[in-house]
């Protein structure tokens, strides 16, 4: 038998995705499960034992790509990506039982639908792991809560010594986001920086190429004072250093995952979005946001600007707060 899940969001509803994928390997142990993902992370999960084989998608070509998949001769697809084009290229994979969200684009052309809600205290990983329920009435379901990425003491120590990092002995900064409205202030991260070196804690700052912005300013504003490892780390080297940090501050974004991934601390920082939408850490961790705008959430991923043109949520959202946090429940 073989398995595929469909899973082309981001880095980090792909992380979020790992107790899903070992469910699935512990339900069906005897199948080959395979994993799609979206072009350029194919190495998140390498050397992941729950998955037998993982194909890029750059989401073009939904016809070749469809054939593809026809192919391999796939008896069951879950699907918790909720695209039109997803919908689309499983149907026309012709795999005969196929699990989405009944809120998913061109739902009508999954065999099987599960509803998609935004619940207070309901987390995404749970969420997906409903994906699994129409299995229940025919299978012995097997689930596993536990978010998951491939790392081995040897890859974490190596990664650690390279960047002369001492585990539990710093803390990360991670500023960027790819929705504007989700990024804090990066002097409100500098701010928060300083008063970890106070403290005595040293502070890395990490984020990808496309995050330079953000972080350049954050390591400005710290007159140098920091380790900017801004898109110099590999996939692996940036979970190395997030699993090595006494303590995780970031947005609303991937870097909150994978620190699920490793029982890391975090504080969260919300914006434009809202804890509701259900990814809050997942683990040891705590959030902080502006309660009280009529006006917050204003999108399920943020947007470019504040379409109020004042950007309070963020704005409003002082330093003082998230050191309050640090102080209460992490020093």
């Amino acid at each position: 038998m073989k398995v595929l899940l469909f899973q082309t969001a981001f880095l980090g509803d792909l992380i979020l995705t790992s107790p899903l994928i070992k469910s699935l390997k512990k339900t069906f142990p005897d199948s080959e499960v395979h994993l799609v993902v979206r072009k350029g992370l194919e190495s998140v999960f390498n050397g992941f034992s729950a998955v037998d084989r993982i194909i890029p998608f750059d989401k073009k070509g939904v016809w070749k790509f469809s054939k593809k998949l026809r192919q391999e001769g796939y008896s069951l697809a879950v699907s918790p990506h909720r695209s039109h084009r997803t919908a689309l290229i499983l149907f026309l994979s012709r795999i005969p039982r196929r699990i989405g969200y009944d809120k998913a684009g061109f739902s009508f052309l999954y065999t099987d639908t599960v509803s998609h809600e935004f619940r207070r205290e309901l987390h995404e990983v749970n969420r997906l792991l409903n994906l699994l329920k129409p299995l229940e009435a025919e299978h012995s379901v097997v689930y596993d809560r536990e978010v998951e990425l491939p790392l081995s003491r040897e890859e974490f120590e190596e990664n650690l010594k390279k960047f002369s990092l001492k585990e539990s002995a710093y803390a990360v900064l991670a500023p960027g986001s790819v929705w504007p409205t989700k990024a804090w202030l990066p002097e409100y991260f500098a701010e928060v920086g300083k008063y970890l070196l106070k403290k005595g804690i040293p502070v890395v700052i990490v984020g990808s190429k496309a995050d330079y912005r953000y972080c350049k300013k954050v390591f400005r504003e710290m007159d140098g004072a920091a380790v900017n490892l801004c898109g110099k780390t590999s996939l692996k080297e940036f979970f190395a250093v997030i699993k090595g940090a006494k303590l995780l501050i970031s947005n609303d974004s991937s870097p909150v995952h994978v620190a699920a991934a490793f029982k890391t601390p975090v504080i969260e920082i919300y914006g434009a979005t809202i804890p509701d939408f259900g990814f809050f850490p997942y683990g040891p961790g705590k959030f902080v946001e502006l309660k009280g705008l009529p006006c917050r959430p204003c999108g399920l991923h943020g947007g470019k600007k504040c379409p109020e043109g004042h950007f309070r949520c963020m704005v409003d959202l002082k330093p003082e707060l998230v050191i309050r946090e640090i102080d209460k429940s992490f020093l």
